[in-house]
């Protein structure tokens, strides 16, 4: 068994912004491992130990499930509240950030196998008048830029302000619970100017994914919760999977979620659980497990949600230029690890939770993992390379 190495992806969003603004804190928690429940332990005995030092390192739990040629297996690490110090669960719900970008994807290129609408139609005739200022221009972005992040739009989430409002430190205790619709985050965006011209370049924005949600609403006719619901969580019978709406709280079985929200104390963790969902409404808010999280991705690889055609297109990516070695599709991302194995893989990140699924080519061999606490991201790429790289031999 070797160790292989893996450059470096920097997380997107929330991911991004948690993990660049606040520094980790060492602290220990004490492993808490379920056991296997089809396959050979050995198989997953690398993953087992990346996990275990994910929580020695700091993060509070960890809750993660890999299927393969020889069956499922489940494991927990960690605990689910710091308060109590109960252990985390096999079937815990998390809020699955960026994640969602998927399930959005995959709802537009149904659409548009039913030419209900088109990847190369602009998002002002989706839109009309929406995308404008400072020069962005929803006639010059097509829906296609949306979804592989090259539209050039700015992030709202990059603004100053919008962060100390919503997403760290006084600012985020207080107004946890406010209501936010898509309108008031795409203003906060487009009072920036454009990052590139559309088309130039690939830089990740969530600015991107609302108004991507919103074009499923304007062609579907209905919310995008009901059309997520209706063509994949209900054909694939994702129990676990789920939109809060303006709830703040997570179903059961959950954990805690804790935050680093000020910059000047590194070491202060908050319980930042409670959070209104509409905050992430379209482009962070679904709610979901391990266990749906592979049921969904191994659907979508083995060809059961698209067409071959939109899965294709799915698949075709753009370089990423602050990554090497990954690339970005249509809400899904293509990686090479060091070990020379190649995943399609999708992060997200929420304040309070990190979460990453990750599979093989013929979506055989598939990884999800969660972590209830938003920094670690340094330890998310090893348990990909302990899965896929050190575990023996075996199909994927």
């Amino acid at each position: 068994m070797r160790t292989t190495t893996t450059r470096k992806r920097p997380a997107t969003g929330l991911v991004a912004l948690v993990a660049a603004a606040l520094t980790a804190t060492a602290l220990t928690h004490p492993a808490h491992a379920a056991g296997d429940t089809a396959g050979a332990p050995a198989a997953h005995r690398a993953t087992q130990r990346a996990i275990d030092a994910a929580v020695a390192a700091g993060v509070p739990g960890v809750t993660a499930e890999a299927r393969d040629a020889d069956g499922v297996w489940k494991s927990a690490s960690g605990v689910a509240d710091l308060t109590t110090g109960a252990p985390r669960g096999v079937k815990d719900r998390f809020r699955v950030g960026s994640i969602t970008n998927t399930f959005v994807a995959v709802v537009l290129l149904q659409m548009e196998a039913e030419r209900k609408l088109s990847l190369d139609d602009t998002v002002e005739r989706h839109l009309p008048g929406l995308v404008t200022g400072n020069g962005n221009d929803g006639r010059r972005i097509t829906v296609r830029q949306l979804l592989n992040h090259t539209s050039g739009l700015p992030d709202y989430l990059a603004d100053p302000r919008y962060g100390e409002t919503y997403v760290l430190g006084d600012g985020y205790l207080q107004h946890r619970y406010d209501t936010l619709t898509p309108g008031t985050r795409l203003r906060v965006a487009f009072s920036h100017p454009p990052l590139s011209e559309p088309g130039a370049r690939h830089a990740f924005s969530h600015t991107n994914d609302i108004l991507a949600a919103l074009i499923v609403e304007k062609a579907g006719g209905r919310p995008y919760e009901s059309e997520v619901r209706d063509r994949i969580v209900e054909p694939l019978r994702l129990g676990a999977t789920s939109h809060p709406g303006t709830s703040a709280g997570l179903p059961r079985p959950s954990g805690r979620d804790y935050g680093k929200l000020f910059l000047a104390q590194p070491e202060r963790i908050l319980d930042v659980t409670e959070v209104n969902g509409s905050q992430g409404w379209g482009d962070g808010d679904i709610i979901s497990s391990a266990r749906d999280l592979n049921r969904f991705y191994g659907a979508l690889l083995r060809g059961k949600l698209l067409p071959p055609r939109q899965l294709e297109k799915m698949k075709s990516t753009v370089a990423n230029p602050d990554a090497p070695g990954s690339s970005y599709g249509l809400g899904i991302e293509r990686l090479t690890l060091g070990c020379g194995t190649t995943l399609w893989y999708h992060d997200g990140g929420t304040l309070g939770s990190l979460s990453m699924v990750a599979m093989t080519a013929d979506g055989r061999h598939r990884l999800a993992f969660n972590y209830n606490g938003s920094w670690g991201g340094e330890t998310l790429l090893p348990i990909l390379d302990a899965e896929f790289c050190e575990a023996p031999a075996r199909s994927h």
